[in-house]
Parts: structure tokens; C-alpha cells; sequence
């Protein structure tokens, strides 16, 4: 976790205490909490964006995201009995 042993984790959570004070420290953990799993949300969007960018550009056949790939159908062929 950040490199941050226990006796540093609780010199922060005891700084905290005393600049924040015993009332309003609940709510700004609650705050932070949320800042923290929304900014992994955003981050994980923008991961699976670019892998979904780098997969597509790895696996096109050489057309641009907007052309649309269409294949050709196959003529049946026709064969004639010479009898």
C-alpha cells in the first residue's frame, strides 16, 4: 500500500484526528473514499478504451474504424451434362 507501513499509516490517521478534528473526520473519509473508487472507475474506462483501440488496429484488415468490411458472395457454378 503505497510503501506506507502501519506505524506511518496510524502517525497519518493521528495527524488527521487532531487537524480535522473527531466530528467531521467520518465524513471526509466517506469523501475520499468516493473520490478514490470514482478516479478507478474513470481509470479502468480509459484502460479497456485503449485495449479495445490497440485490439482493433492489431486485428483491421487494413480498413479505417468507419469502413465497413463487406465479403462477396460466392456464384454457384454451374455445371452442364454434356449428355
Amino acid at each position: 500500500m503505497f510503501g506506507i507501513g502501519m506505524p506511518e499509516l496510524l502517525m497519518i490517521l493521528a495527524l488527521a484526528l487532531i487537524v480535522i478534528g473527531p466530528k467531521k473526520l467520518p465524513d471526509v473519509a466517506k469523501s475520499l473514499g468516493r473520490g478514490l473508487g470514482e478516479f478507478r472507475r474513470a481509470t479502468q474506462e480509459i484502460k479497456n478504451t485503449i485495449n479495445v483501440e490497440s485490439y482493433n488496429e492489431q486485428h483491421s484488415d487494413g480498413h479505417s474504424a468507419g469502413e465497413a468490411v463487406t465479403a462477396k458472395k460466392a456464384e454457384p457454378a454451374v455445371v452442364k451434362n454434356g449428355a
